[in-house]
């Protein structure tokens, strides 16, 4: 088990980082939000679970240790493996997906790309006493820092550490929330490849 890895941050692309620990460059799959926090070129420590499968040792990487707890807890659920657990994270925090579990609450957990109704009832069924309920201040439901708008800055940092200008990141963020006009906001995830189709084209 590979607990954390720490040391410079030297690529970060739109589902991952790699950081070089004493010159090996470990890849390590994040959340949006985990990567939000990376800086290519500075140092972090990013705690880890390591996923052995019979043909692929996969690193996945965290914002902290309670979000590391979450995503293993998800997948002793049938059905769930890492990638899905992962995708419930990129969409809700560990304290919304708490809440969802104590609550029953399907519909929050259908917003997660691959969980229909069925699924969702079966994830709730198996980690509503896993889980426990929220902890700690009782962290918003979205998936972000509770600011106005927080996604602008994960999307910006995101594009950023593409290699993007910070002015081409601004413009694109701007086009992005444009095209939402007030109506619901969707995964930073999905945020993230609508800004990069603006700047591709």
């Amino acid at each position: 088990m590979i607990a954390f890895v720490s040391g410079k941050v030297a690529a970060a692309g739109p589902d991952g980082a790699v950081i070089d620990v004493h010159g090996v460059g470990l890849s390590v799959q994040c959340t949006p939000a985990t990567l939000a926090g990376l800086r290519v070129g500075e140092q972090a420590k990013v705690p880890t679970s390591l996923v052995v499968r019979e043909d692929s040792l996969t690193l996945f990487g965290f914002a902290d240790d309670d979000e590391r707890s979450v995503f293993e807890l998800l997948q002793t659920a049938s059905g769930v493996g890492p990638r899905l657990a992962l995708a419930m994270l990129a969409v809700h925090t560990p304290n919304a997906l708490r809440r969802a579990m104590a609550t029953e609450d399907v519909t929050a957990l259908t917003q997660v790309p691959g969980i229909g109704k069925k699924g969702a009832q079966r994830i709730v069924l198996e980690l509503r006493d896993r889980l426990g309920g929220p902890v700690g201040d009782g962290a918003a439901d979205v998936r972000a820092p509770s600011r106005a708008e927080p996604w602008r800055e994960q999307v910006q940092m995101g594009l950023i550490n593409l290699g993007w200008s910070a002015k081409d990141a601004d413009a694109a963020v701007s086009a992005v929330a444009a095209d939402l006009d007030g109506a619901e906001t969707p995964p930073v995830a999905t945020l993230l490849k609508s800004a990069l189709k603006k700047l591709s084209k």
